[in-house]
Protein backbone atom coordinates (compact mmCIF):
# COMPACT_ATOMS: atom_id res chain seq x y z
CA UNK A 1 0.00 0.00 0.00
CA UNK A 2 1.59 3.27 -1.13
CA UNK A 3 -0.77 5.52 0.83
CA UNK A 4 -3.37 5.36 3.58
CA UNK A 5 -6.01 7.98 4.34
CA UNK A 6 -8.48 8.47 7.17
CA UNK A 7 -11.65 10.53 7.04
CA UNK A 8 -12.79 11.84 10.42
CA UNK A 9 -16.52 12.58 10.42
CA UNK A 10 -17.72 15.41 12.65
CA UNK A 11 -21.37 14.40 12.47
CA UNK A 12 -24.56 15.77 14.04
CA UNK A 13 -25.64 13.25 16.67
CA UNK A 14 -29.16 12.84 17.97
CA UNK A 15 -29.76 11.60 21.50
CA UNK A 16 -33.24 10.38 20.58
CA UNK A 17 -32.89 8.69 17.19
CA UNK A 18 -30.90 5.87 15.65
CA UNK A 19 -28.02 7.63 13.88
CA UNK A 20 -26.67 4.60 12.03
CA UNK A 21 -28.47 5.44 8.78
CA UNK A 22 -26.85 8.89 8.89
CA UNK A 23 -23.47 7.24 9.47
CA UNK A 24 -24.08 5.05 6.43
CA UNK A 25 -24.83 8.11 4.31
CA UNK A 26 -21.59 9.73 5.43
CA UNK A 27 -19.68 6.56 4.58
CA UNK A 28 -21.28 6.51 1.13
CA UNK A 29 -20.38 10.17 0.64
CA UNK A 30 -16.77 9.54 1.65
CA UNK A 31 -16.51 6.58 -0.72
CA UNK A 32 -17.93 8.60 -3.61
CA UNK A 33 -16.22 11.94 -3.07
CA UNK A 34 -12.92 10.76 -1.62
CA UNK A 35 -12.26 7.35 -3.21
CA UNK A 36 -8.67 7.43 -1.94
CA UNK A 37 -9.82 7.22 1.70
CA UNK A 38 -9.25 3.86 3.42
CA UNK A 39 -10.77 4.40 6.89
CA UNK A 40 -13.66 6.34 8.40
CA UNK A 41 -13.66 7.44 12.05
CA UNK A 42 -16.79 8.72 13.78
CA UNK A 43 -17.16 10.45 17.15
CA UNK A 44 -17.83 8.82 20.50
CA UNK A 45 -21.33 7.32 20.90
CA UNK A 46 -22.29 8.49 17.41
CA UNK A 47 -24.75 5.64 16.80
CA UNK A 48 -27.27 6.35 19.56
CA UNK A 49 -26.01 9.35 21.50
CA UNK A 50 -25.11 9.48 25.20
CA UNK A 51 -27.88 7.26 26.55
CA UNK A 52 -26.68 4.12 28.40
CA UNK A 53 -30.27 2.92 28.30
CA UNK A 54 -29.54 2.05 24.67
CA UNK A 55 -26.67 -0.30 25.51
CA UNK A 56 -26.43 -3.30 23.20
CA UNK A 57 -24.57 -6.60 23.32
CA UNK A 58 -21.46 -7.13 21.19
CA UNK A 59 -21.51 -9.02 18.95
CA UNK A 60 -25.13 -8.39 18.08
CA UNK A 61 -27.54 -6.94 15.55
CA UNK A 62 -26.33 -3.35 15.91
CA UNK A 63 -22.69 -4.22 15.42
CA UNK A 64 -23.73 -6.37 12.43
CA UNK A 65 -25.33 -3.29 10.82
CA UNK A 66 -22.07 -1.41 11.25
CA UNK A 67 -20.12 -4.32 9.79
CA UNK A 68 -22.44 -4.16 6.79
CA UNK A 69 -21.50 -0.52 6.22
CA UNK A 70 -17.78 -1.34 6.25
CA UNK A 71 -18.31 -4.26 3.88
CA UNK A 72 -20.62 -2.35 1.52
CA UNK A 73 -18.16 0.48 0.97
CA UNK A 74 -14.90 -1.44 1.44
CA UNK A 75 -13.70 0.79 4.27
CA UNK A 76 -12.03 0.31 7.62
CA UNK A 77 -14.67 1.60 10.02
CA UNK A 78 -14.33 2.86 13.58
CA UNK A 79 -17.95 3.88 14.26
CA UNK A 80 -17.09 5.93 17.31
CA UNK A 81 -18.32 3.89 20.24
CA UNK A 82 -21.46 2.32 21.63
CA UNK A 83 -22.64 1.54 25.11
CA UNK A 84 -22.06 -2.20 25.35
CA UNK A 85 -24.15 -4.42 27.62
CA UNK A 86 -21.86 -7.08 29.05
CA UNK A 87 -23.74 -9.11 31.63
CA UNK A 88 -24.97 -6.61 34.21
CA UNK A 89 -22.24 -4.11 33.35
CA UNK A 90 -22.19 -1.37 30.70
CA UNK A 91 -19.00 -0.40 28.90
CA UNK A 92 -18.25 2.36 26.40
CA UNK A 93 -16.82 0.31 23.54
CA UNK A 94 -15.40 1.11 20.10
CA UNK A 95 -15.35 -1.76 17.59
CA UNK A 96 -12.70 -1.82 14.86
CA UNK A 97 -14.19 -3.19 11.65
CA UNK A 98 -12.17 -4.29 8.61
CA UNK A 99 -13.29 -3.62 5.01
CA UNK A 100 -14.62 -7.17 4.72
CA UNK A 101 -16.96 -6.55 7.66
CA UNK A 102 -14.91 -8.47 10.21
CA UNK A 103 -14.56 -7.08 13.74
CA UNK A 104 -10.82 -7.23 14.38
CA UNK A 105 -10.84 -5.60 17.85
CA UNK A 106 -13.01 -3.92 20.45
CA UNK A 107 -11.70 -1.24 22.78
CA UNK A 108 -13.52 -0.29 25.99
CA UNK A 109 -12.91 3.15 27.44
CA UNK A 110 -10.36 2.96 30.24
CA UNK A 111 -11.36 6.15 32.05
CA UNK A 112 -15.09 6.90 32.27
CA UNK A 113 -15.48 10.57 33.23
CA UNK A 114 -15.94 9.95 36.94
CA UNK A 115 -17.48 11.11 39.19
CA UNK A 116 -19.97 12.43 36.63
CA UNK A 117 -20.14 9.39 34.37
CA UNK A 118 -21.59 6.95 36.86
CA UNK A 119 -22.68 3.43 36.10
CA UNK A 120 -20.20 2.86 33.26
CA UNK A 121 -17.56 0.19 33.84
CA UNK A 122 -13.95 0.85 32.91
CA UNK A 123 -12.08 -1.23 30.38
CA UNK A 124 -8.74 -2.73 31.33
CA UNK A 125 -7.08 -3.61 28.01
CA UNK A 126 -5.20 -1.51 25.47
CA UNK A 127 -5.97 -2.08 21.81
CA UNK A 128 -3.63 -1.76 18.85
CA UNK A 129 -4.21 -3.33 15.43
CA UNK A 130 -2.36 -3.57 12.15
CA UNK A 131 -3.52 -2.59 8.69
CA UNK A 132 -1.54 -4.79 6.30
CA UNK A 133 1.07 -2.93 4.24
CA UNK A 134 0.30 0.31 6.08
CA UNK A 135 0.97 0.59 9.83
CA UNK A 136 -0.19 0.09 13.39
CA UNK A 137 -3.10 1.94 14.98
CA UNK A 138 -4.18 2.46 18.58
CA UNK A 139 -7.65 3.32 19.90
CA UNK A 140 -8.65 5.43 22.89
CA UNK A 141 -11.88 7.22 23.78
CA UNK A 142 -12.52 10.74 25.05
CA UNK A 143 -11.32 11.15 28.66
CA UNK A 144 -8.63 8.52 28.13
CA UNK A 145 -6.36 11.09 26.50
CA UNK A 146 -6.25 13.17 29.69
CA UNK A 147 -4.05 10.38 31.04
CA UNK A 148 -0.85 10.49 28.95
CA UNK A 149 0.01 6.98 30.07
CA UNK A 150 -2.73 5.61 27.80
CA UNK A 151 -1.21 7.03 24.62
CA UNK A 152 2.34 6.21 25.72
CA UNK A 153 1.36 2.57 26.35
CA UNK A 154 -0.16 2.19 22.89
CA UNK A 155 2.89 3.79 21.33
CA UNK A 156 5.11 1.42 23.31
CA UNK A 157 3.05 -1.35 21.68
CA UNK A 158 3.96 0.10 18.29
CA UNK A 159 1.01 2.40 17.51
CA UNK A 160 1.82 5.01 14.87
CA UNK A 161 -1.64 6.56 14.65
CA UNK A 162 -4.03 7.15 17.57
CA UNK A 163 -7.73 7.04 16.69
CA UNK A 164 -9.57 9.01 19.33
CA UNK A 165 -13.36 9.43 19.11
CA UNK A 166 -14.65 11.94 21.64
CA UNK A 167 -17.88 13.60 22.76
CA UNK A 168 -17.24 16.99 24.32
CA UNK A 169 -19.56 20.00 24.47
CA UNK A 170 -18.11 21.79 27.48
CA UNK A 171 -15.75 24.69 28.18
CA UNK A 172 -12.66 22.49 28.40
CA UNK A 173 -12.59 21.72 24.66
CA UNK A 174 -9.73 24.19 24.18
CA UNK A 175 -7.67 22.20 26.69
CA UNK A 176 -8.36 19.01 24.78
CA UNK A 177 -7.01 20.57 21.62
CA UNK A 178 -3.77 21.23 23.48
CA UNK A 179 -3.70 17.68 24.85
CA UNK A 180 -4.19 16.24 21.36
CA UNK A 181 -1.29 18.26 20.01
CA UNK A 182 0.94 17.42 22.97
CA UNK A 183 0.04 13.73 22.68
CA UNK A 184 1.10 13.68 19.04
CA UNK A 185 4.35 15.52 19.72
CA UNK A 186 5.44 13.64 22.84
CA UNK A 187 4.70 10.30 21.22
CA UNK A 188 5.74 11.18 17.66
CA UNK A 189 2.49 9.86 16.18
CA UNK A 190 -0.58 11.02 14.28
CA UNK A 191 -3.48 11.89 16.57
CA UNK A 192 -7.06 11.98 15.23
CA UNK A 193 -9.35 13.54 17.85
CA UNK A 194 -12.83 13.49 16.29
CA UNK A 195 -15.73 15.15 18.10
CA UNK A 196 -19.43 15.29 17.20
CA UNK A 197 -21.90 18.15 17.00
CA UNK A 198 -25.44 18.57 18.27
CA UNK A 199 -25.98 16.10 21.11
CA UNK A 200 -22.60 14.66 20.10
CA UNK A 201 -20.45 17.61 21.14
CA UNK A 202 -19.29 21.08 20.14
CA UNK A 203 -17.15 20.03 17.19
CA UNK A 204 -13.64 21.47 16.88
CA UNK A 205 -12.15 18.11 15.88
CA UNK A 206 -8.40 18.16 15.41
CA UNK A 207 -5.80 16.13 13.51
CA UNK A 208 -2.12 16.48 14.45
CA UNK A 209 0.93 14.96 12.77
CA UNK A 210 4.00 13.38 14.45
CA UNK A 211 5.90 16.67 14.24
CA UNK A 212 3.22 18.34 16.36
CA UNK A 213 1.84 20.33 13.42
CA UNK A 214 -1.94 20.79 13.33
CA UNK A 215 -3.09 19.40 9.99
CA UNK A 216 -6.68 20.48 10.52
CA UNK A 217 -8.86 21.97 13.24
CA UNK A 218 -12.56 21.97 12.45
CA UNK A 219 -15.07 24.62 13.39
CA UNK A 220 -18.38 23.76 15.05
CA UNK A 221 -20.44 22.62 12.05
CA UNK A 222 -20.62 19.15 10.54
CA UNK A 223 -17.58 18.31 8.48
CA UNK A 224 -15.68 15.47 6.81
CA UNK A 225 -11.93 15.60 7.45
CA UNK A 226 -9.95 13.42 5.00
CA UNK A 227 -6.23 13.24 5.80
CA UNK A 228 -3.52 11.11 4.20
CA UNK A 229 -1.13 9.38 6.60
CA UNK A 230 2.60 9.31 5.91
CA UNK A 231 3.92 6.33 7.86
CA UNK A 232 7.44 7.02 6.61
CA UNK A 233 7.23 10.39 8.35
CA UNK A 234 6.29 8.73 11.65
CA UNK A 235 9.20 6.36 11.41
CA UNK A 236 11.62 9.08 10.34
CA UNK A 237 10.58 11.35 13.20
CA UNK A 238 11.06 8.54 15.70
CA UNK A 239 14.47 7.74 14.32
CA UNK A 240 15.84 11.25 13.81
CA UNK A 241 13.85 13.22 16.37
CA UNK A 242 10.82 15.52 16.29
CA UNK A 243 11.62 18.16 13.65
CA UNK A 244 15.16 16.80 13.78
CA UNK A 245 15.38 17.59 17.51
CA UNK A 246 14.19 15.60 20.52
CA UNK A 247 14.17 11.81 20.21
CA UNK A 248 11.45 11.50 22.80
CA UNK A 249 10.63 7.82 22.59
CA UNK A 250 14.27 6.74 22.64
CA UNK A 251 14.89 8.97 25.65
CA UNK A 252 11.91 7.46 27.45
CA UNK A 253 13.13 3.95 26.62
CA UNK A 254 16.63 4.70 27.89
CA UNK A 255 15.50 6.57 31.03
CA UNK A 256 17.35 6.15 34.30
CA UNK A 257 14.50 7.42 36.46
CA UNK A 258 11.77 5.28 38.01
CA UNK A 259 8.25 6.58 38.69
CA UNK A 260 7.13 5.60 42.20
CA UNK A 261 3.65 7.02 41.58
CA UNK A 262 2.89 3.99 39.42
CA UNK A 263 3.55 1.50 42.17
CA UNK A 264 0.47 -0.06 43.68
CA UNK A 265 1.77 -0.54 47.21
CA UNK A 266 0.26 1.61 49.99
CA UNK A 267 1.78 5.06 50.29
CA UNK A 268 3.45 5.03 46.86
CA UNK A 269 1.12 7.75 45.57
CA UNK A 270 2.00 10.15 48.39
CA UNK A 271 -0.02 13.34 48.08
CA UNK A 272 -2.55 11.72 45.75
CA UNK A 273 -3.68 9.43 48.56
CA UNK A 274 -4.75 12.47 50.56
CA UNK A 275 -7.00 14.02 47.91
CA UNK A 276 -10.17 12.40 49.21
CA UNK A 277 -12.81 10.33 47.42
CA UNK A 278 -13.75 10.72 43.77
CA UNK A 279 -17.17 12.33 44.19
CA UNK A 280 -19.07 15.28 42.79
CA UNK A 281 -18.42 18.58 44.57
CA UNK A 282 -21.19 19.56 46.95
CA UNK A 283 -23.18 22.78 47.05
CA UNK A 284 -21.17 25.92 47.89
CA UNK A 285 -21.05 26.84 51.59
CA UNK A 286 -23.93 29.15 52.34
CA UNK A 287 -25.70 28.15 49.15
CA UNK A 288 -29.37 27.24 48.88
CA UNK A 289 -30.55 24.23 50.83
CA UNK A 290 -31.36 21.26 48.59
CA UNK A 291 -34.77 19.85 49.53
CA UNK A 292 -35.21 16.29 50.65
CA UNK A 293 -37.90 14.14 49.15
CA UNK A 294 -38.99 14.35 45.48
CA UNK A 295 -36.36 16.07 43.39
CA UNK A 296 -33.88 16.34 46.23
CA UNK A 297 -30.70 14.43 46.92
CA UNK A 298 -32.59 11.89 49.01
CA UNK A 299 -35.02 11.11 46.19
CA UNK A 300 -34.25 7.55 44.95
CA UNK A 301 -35.42 8.62 41.50
CA UNK A 302 -32.26 10.71 41.21
CA UNK A 303 -30.41 7.52 40.36
CA UNK A 304 -32.67 6.83 37.38
CA UNK A 305 -31.91 7.77 33.78
CA UNK A 306 -32.82 11.37 32.99
CA UNK A 307 -32.53 12.69 29.43
CA UNK A 308 -30.76 16.01 29.01
CA UNK A 309 -30.01 17.86 25.77
CA UNK A 310 -26.34 18.09 26.72
CA UNK A 311 -24.09 15.35 25.39
CA UNK A 312 -22.40 15.32 28.77
CA UNK A 313 -25.42 14.47 30.85
CA UNK A 314 -27.26 11.31 31.67
CA UNK A 315 -28.55 10.46 35.10
CA UNK A 316 -27.06 13.82 36.01
CA UNK A 317 -23.63 12.63 34.89
CA UNK A 318 -21.14 13.98 32.41
CA UNK A 319 -20.02 11.93 29.47
CA UNK A 320 -16.91 13.76 28.35
CA UNK A 321 -14.54 15.07 27.72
Amino acid sequence: MTSFAIAGVQMPVSNHDDNILTMERYAAHVRGRFPWVNMVLFSELAAFGPDPGKAVPMPGDVEARLCGIARRFGLWLIPGSLFEQRGKAIFNTAPVIAPDGTVVARFSKLFPFRPYEQGISAGTEFVVFDVPDAGRFGVSICYDMWFPETTRQMVAMGAEVILHPTMTDTIDRDIELSIARASAATNQCYFFDINGVGAGGCGRSIVVDPSGYVLHEAATAEQIIPVEIDFAKVRRERERGLRGLGQVLKSFRDREVDFPVYRREPGASGFLDRLGPLVKPGAPTGGPHLPSGPGGPDDPAQGALIQFPSSRSFSGESHGP
